[in-house]
This record gives structure tokens, C-alpha cells and sequence, in this order.
């Protein structure tokens, strides 16, 4: 914060310094930063199955590589967020006996969000992880019947990073970490378990300037060289909303099998119709209240009536906003009969908004807790707004 400054005079020589030290600054912000990371990872297994405890029993190991891009525009849409980075990256793990669940690999995109001000050389970081897992070895009623983990040879990857970055030299970050990393693919195909891991990570962050080779070919240069790291701007204002209030209308549908057709394809359709008043505090957080109707015709082995394969629930969450999309978590609860899914249900999603009418999302909704029950791929419409 600028201190209050008693003289007219100072004031004025403030206010050149801090235009000439913003004039500076994107001098030295010039340039495509990019970067490369490299991070091993170990722990131990969270199964909830019944067949596999075992084979998990040494934990698990795993190495991935990361390419970001870091977004450097003064008026650009990163700066309000703290200048998170993103970019692509791949995955190989040991997650087990080789025989059940194969060498998997993932290719995923992250966001690296820098919590600590931009000052400090150590900074703490939170990063989320989306992509697809390959490579499995799946369950097999005769070559691999005890893998009730995992239904298919492919499935979604998460990862979840807390973690910190410390500036070793002027091009390199050691990085350390906790993480939880999730294999599932949503009750598509069963069985499905899921893996879920969680353990510590090491790594080393190779920070450069792509157009260094533009502004000096020369490997023994000791002039014209940019800045290798981007240096993150203080301001990180939050924009309020003149209409922060919303009513948005979602529908989504997905597939499932009941765990009776695992090894087969056999499936079922499901729907989820949700009404959610949303509020936003403003271009970052916000929270939603609503209303669910979900058919579940995974339920007609029990409830042969189409009408009994109905629920009604109720919700309530929280959604962080960046650029165009929102990581939205939501908790409900059914009202009359649950029809055996227990009274709390999750609903993780990633929304994008085409625009202020139209968005898309896709999320899990769990049952029993935190027990996938489906993947919705859905739609939506913003009509009300005030």
C-alpha cells in the first residue's frame, strides 16, 4: 500500500516514479516467456475398493513434464488473477503390480495459480490438472478379475498441486509440493473404483525468453538480454459487477452400466436438469444455489417404473472464475427417496462461457458422498440477469 505522504511535493515526485517504474517494468516484461518442469512424484494409495489393497500395498510412483506459456499484457485477462501460467503436459506413473494395472500414461493441460505476492522468492502455488489417462490395463472377468479399479483402458486424469516454488537462479525454481491424483472415468464403464493417490512432489522449473534470439543471437552476450522470468505485476483488483445476480437454466445427459454388466456393453442414459441462482462478489468468486431433477435409468433393476427412476435434490457451492471458464464445486442433498445413493452428492465441474448467454460445463455428479455416479455433459442458458 502507498503510504500517506504529508507534502504536496512528495506526492508529485511519487507519482513520476511509480509512471516511470511502470514504463520500466514493461521494458522488462518484454518478450514470450515460457518455461519447462520437471517433477517426480511418490505416495501412497486412498482405495476404497475390495479386491486390490495388496497390489497397492508399496505405493506408487510417478514423472511428468510440463510446457507453459506466461501471459505478459498489462491489460490482458491473467493480471487480475495474479498472472497465473498454463500450459500442456504429459504424465508416466508405476501405480502398482504391472499385471493388473499396466504402465499408465496421461496427457493433460494445467493453470498455475501463484498465491504469495510477487516479491517473495519463495512463492506458494496452487494448480489444478485435466486430461486423459491411457494405457491402463483394465478389468477382465478372465485375464484380470481382481482389478475393480478400473473398467477401461482410458480414463480422466485430475491433479491437484499445493505446493511452493523457490527462485534458485535468474532461469531456475526448485519446486516441492503436496498433490492428490484421481484415474476414473465416472461410471461409464464399470467397475469403478477409481485410483485415487496422494504423496509429495520434487521438481526443477527451466525458465527462458523466446525472443532472446531475436534480440541477441550472441551465446557470449553481455548486453540486450531480456529478462528470462516474468515479473508479476502487485495490482490484482477485483472487478464488481453492475448485474452480479443470475438465473441460469442447465441440462446434461451421460452414460453408465450398473456393476452387474461390468465386461460388457450394456449401459444406461442419465439427465440432470438444474435451475441455480448464482451470485458473483466479483471477477473471481461467487456462490450458486439451486434446484436438480435427475433420471438415473441405470435404476430399472430396481424401480421398473420410468417415474421411480426420478430423484429431486437441492444444492448449494462455490465457483472461482478465470478468463472465460469457472471451477465450480457443489454439494446437495436429495428430498423423498434417494433410491439408495445416500443423502449427499458432489458436483465438481469446469464451465465455459461462450458469453454472458450461452455456456457450456462439464462435471461429475457422485453419490454416497464422493463415489462417481455420473458424467454430465451439458448446456446452459443465462436469460435473467440484474
Amino acid at each position: 500500500m502507498i503510504k500517506k505522504y504529508l507534502l504536496f511535493i512528495g506526492l508529485l515526485t511519487l507519482t513520476g516514479t511509480v509512471m516511470w517504474s511502470q514504463h520500466d517494468e514493461d521494458q522488462e516484461n518484454k518478450g514470450r516467456f515460457r518455461y519447462f518442469e520437471f517433477r517426480g512424484h511418490s505416495g501412497n494409495h486412498l482405495y476404497t475398493g475390495n479386491t486390490l489393497s495388496e497390489y497397492l500395498k508399496n505405493g506408487y510412483g510417478s514423472v511428468e513434464l510440463r510446457y507453459g506459456w506466461q501471459p505478459n499484457k498489462p491489460e490482458g485477462w491473467a493480471i487480475p488473477y495474479g498472472s497465473p501460467s498454463y500450459g500442456i503436459g504429459a504424465y508416466v506413473g508405476y501405480i502398482g503390480d504391472i499385471e493388473v494395472f499396466g504402465n499408465p500414461n496421461a496427457l493433460f493441460g494445467f493453470i498455475n495459480f501463484p498465491l504469495s505476492k510477487p516479491h517473495k522468492r519463495n512463492v506458494f502455488a496452487i494448480s489444478p490438472s485435466l486430461g486423459l489417462t491411457y494405457n491402463l490395463k483394465h478389468y477382465d472377468p478372465v485375464d484380470n478379475p481382481d482389478n475393480d479399479a478400473i473398467g477401461a483402458s482410458m480414463a480422466v486424469y485430475f491433479n491437484l498441486n499445493l505446493g511452493g516454488e523457490y527462485k534458485f537462479t535468474r532461469e531456475t525454481d526448485l519446486l516441492y509440493g503436496i498433490d492428490f491424483t484421481h484415474f476414473s472415468n465416472g461410471r461409464t464403464v464399470t467397475p469403478n473404483f477409481g485410483l485415487n493417490m496422494f504423496g509429495i512432489n520434487l521438481g526443477l522449473r527451466y525458465m527462458y525468453n523466446r525472443d532472446q534470439k531475436l534480440q541477441n543471437k550472441d551465446f557470449y552476450a553481455n548486453e540486450d538480454i531480456l529478462r528470462s522470468r516474468y515479473k508479476r505485476p502487485v495490482d490484482r483488483t477485483k472487478t464488481k459487477f453492475d448485474k452480479p445476480n443470475s438465473i441460469d437454466f442447465y441440462v446434461a445427459v451421460g452414460t453408465v452400466q450398473n456393476s452387474e454388466d461390468q465386461g460388457t456393453d450394456k449401459r444406461y442414459y442419465t439427465f440432470s436438469g438444474v435451475i441455480d441462482y448464482r451470485y458473483r462478489f466479483n471477477n473471481m468468486h461467487g456462490v450458486t444455489t439451486g434446484f436438480d431433477v435427475f433420471y438415473d435409468g441405470s435404476l430399472v433393476t430396481e424401480y421398473p417404473e420410468t417415474s421411480d427412476q426420478f430423484m429431486y435434490a437441492v444444492h448449494a457451492g462455490y465457483d472461482f472464475s478465470f478468463y472465460k471458464f469457472v471451477l465450480r464445486l457443489q454439494a446437495g442433498t436429495y428430498f423423498g427417496d434417494d433410491k439408495g445413493k445416500k443423502s449427499l452428492f458432489l458436483r465438481p465441474a469446469i464451465h465455459y462461457e461462450f458469453n454472458d448467454f450461452i455456456f457450456a460445463q462439464i462435471g461429475l455428479k457422485t453419490q454416497k458422498g464422493g463415489r462417481a455416479d455420473w458424467v454430465e455433459w451439458g448446456i446452459g442458458i443465462r436469460p435473467f440477469k440484474w
